[in-house]
This record gives structure tokens, C-alpha cells and sequence, in this order.
């Protein structure tokens, strides 16, 4: 009964995810407005504050304290103070590049922890993996490059962004198989909402501006619809499904660094960002086909 609906689920959950890279290259394209006005802690405690508060208020009703129940505290902490760093990387570098080619060069994480995963478990890495990463890489020299008289040490920040997420990236895919979506989301905006709270007395400035109020408020409403709407497509969709269609993300992003910021990247950097999107989704393809194969695989 349920087969001939299955096609329809997983086309929902593409859906979903497609809606989802929207409203994060939307939180980076506002990310990156409100950075030339407001201080890093006080954005990150309207991005993890209003995640908290959302989560609490939407799941604790309904499930109670079961929502809090883990036997995994630590990891949930771990995993929480991963995405804030992840976020505070990403407001610095959003704050010196466009998004487009800030996004660009984020969704090399896919890539790294693929690579990661098969080495911490002792996997053989294909040739084709491991020329799809150094494609990937090459993208971002294309995009920072280093050796120009343009470049800007800031420039960096997104490698460190890409680094943080894979480790986020993999701890999630680890709490995942015992730990419940909801109950990871509640923790994970309650770390960065307190951490960056605590920070919050020695970095507030005054903010004069209505719009400004506004972009914080938005940037807490974006990050949380956008983790919500991706977990509501991981339910629909298996993930080797859904990961190439993450690198929608970068349209979206240079849509948002267009009509926000009149910023258009020139051929070098839009070379490098189709670079890296090409190499991304043939790897995305590729989980995609070795997990169909070793599905079909007979077991001895």
C-alpha cells in the first residue's frame, strides 16, 4: 500500500531540502547585511536565543520531558559549541567575501566528510573520491586565490568554517542512529544561546536601527525554519537522495548577493565556484550509487 506513495515522499523531501538551502543562502545573505552593523555576539545570541525558545515552546508541550532525554549529554554540548563556532566563522567571513563564493566554498564540507568518515572507518577511498576532493579544492584556491594582490588573510575564515562543520557534520551523523532530531535541535540552540549570552556583556554595543533589530530577528527565524525544514526532509528522503541537491544553495546565494549587495562574481571566481558545485554533486552521486550497490550486494 505504501510502495506507490514512496516516489512521491522522496519528491517531497527533495522538496524540502531545495526550501531548506533556500532559507539558509537567505540567513547568509542577511548574515552578511547585519555584520556591518552589529556586533558578532549579539547576532549569535539572536540566532541560537530564538532556535532555543522556538524548539522549547513548539516540542516541550507536546513531548514533555521527554524531549530532554539523553544519555548523551556531553555529545549534545560537543555538538552545540561545533555549530556555534561554525556560525561565529561564518559571521567573519560573511563579513570580508560575497555569498555566493562564501557558500561556494561551505558546501566543500560534504566532500571532507565523506573522505573523513571512510578513513575514520578504515575504508578503502576510491581514486574518483579523491580526485572529486582535490577538484573541490581547487575550486577554492580558484575562488581565494592566495597569490593575487587581492587577497585578504580573512579570506580563510571559510576554511575554518568548512572544518568546524565537518566535524559537526559527523557528530551528527554519529548521534543520529540513538538520539532524537528534536531532541538534538533543543540542545543545540540552548548551547549557543547560553554560551553566547554568557559572552554577551562584554561585547554589547548599542544598536539605533529598527532595520538592523529586524535583520537579527530574521536571522534566528531563517536558521531555525531552515534546520527544521532539512530535518523534516532527512524523514521523507534518505540522504544520499538529498545531497546533491544541497549545492541549490549556491544559486540561492548568488540570487541574495545580487538584489542585496549588486555583487556579480567575475569569470575566474564563478569558474571556481561551478567548480566546486560540479565536483560536490558528482560526489553526492557517487554516496549515492556505492549505497544502492552495497544494498543490492548479496550477503554471504
Amino acid at each position: 500500500m505504501s510502495a506507490p506513495h514512496a516516489p512521491t515522499r522522496v519528491l517531497r523531501g527533495i522538496g524540502l531540502a531545495v526550501l531548506a538551502m533556500a532559507c539558509f543562502a537567505a540567513l547568509d545573505t542577511t548574515t552578511k547585511w547585519v555584520s556591518l552593523s552589529a556586533p558578532l555576539m549579539v547576532a549569535m545570541f539572536f540566532r541560537y536565543g530564538f532556535q532555543a525558545v522556538a524548539t522549547t515552546a513548539l516540542e516541550l508541550p507536546r513531548r514533555g520531558r521527554a524531549l530532554l532525554h539523553t544519555r548523551h549529554l556531553g555529545l549534545h554540548l560537543m555538538r552545540g559549541a561545533l555549530l556555534l563556532l561554525t556560525s561565529v566563522l561564518a559571521f567573519l567571513s560573511l563579513k570580508h567575501m560575497p555569498v555566493g563564493e562564501f557558500t561556494a566554498i561551505v558546501l566543500l564540507t560534504p566532500l571532507l566528510v565523506t573522505l573523513l568518515a571512510a578513513r575514520m572507518l578504515h575504508e578503502k577511498v576510491s581514486g574518483l573520491r579523491l580526485l572529486l576532493v582535490a577538484g573541490g579544492f581547487l575550486g577554492t584556491l580558484v575562488i581565494v586565490r592566495p597569490e593575487g594582490a587581492d587577497f585578504n588573510w580573512a579570506l580563510l575564515f571559510p576554511i575554518g568554517v568548512v572544518l568546524a562543520n565537518a566535524g559537526f557534520q559527523l557528530l551528527t551523523s554519529r548521534m543520529a542512529r540513538t538520539e532524537d532530531p528534536m531532541t538534538m535541535q533543543f540542545y543545540t540552540g540552548w548551547t549557543g544561546a547560553l554560551v553566547s549570552l554568557c559572552i554577551l556583556p562584554f561585547a554589547w554595543m548599542p544598536i539605533g536601527s529598527h532595520a538592523v533589530w529586524g535583520g537579527l530577528l530574521l536571522m534566528g527565524v531563517l536558521g531555525s525554519l531552515g534546520h527544521f525544514i532539512f530535518i523534516q526532509a532527512f524523514k521523507r528522503a534518505p540522504a544520499a537522495v538529498l545531497m546533491p541537491y544541497m549545492y541549490a544553495q549556491i544559486a540561492f546565494a548568488m540570487v541574495g548577493g545580487w538584489l542585496i549587495f549588486s555583487h556579480v562574481p567575475d569569470h575566474w571566481t564563478l569558474a571556481g565556484m561551478v567548480l566546486i558545485a560540479v565536483c560536490g554533486a558528482a560526489g553526492a552521486w557517487l554516496t549515492a550509487h556505492e549505497s544502492r550497490a552495497a544494498a543490492e550486494t548479496p550477503e554471504h
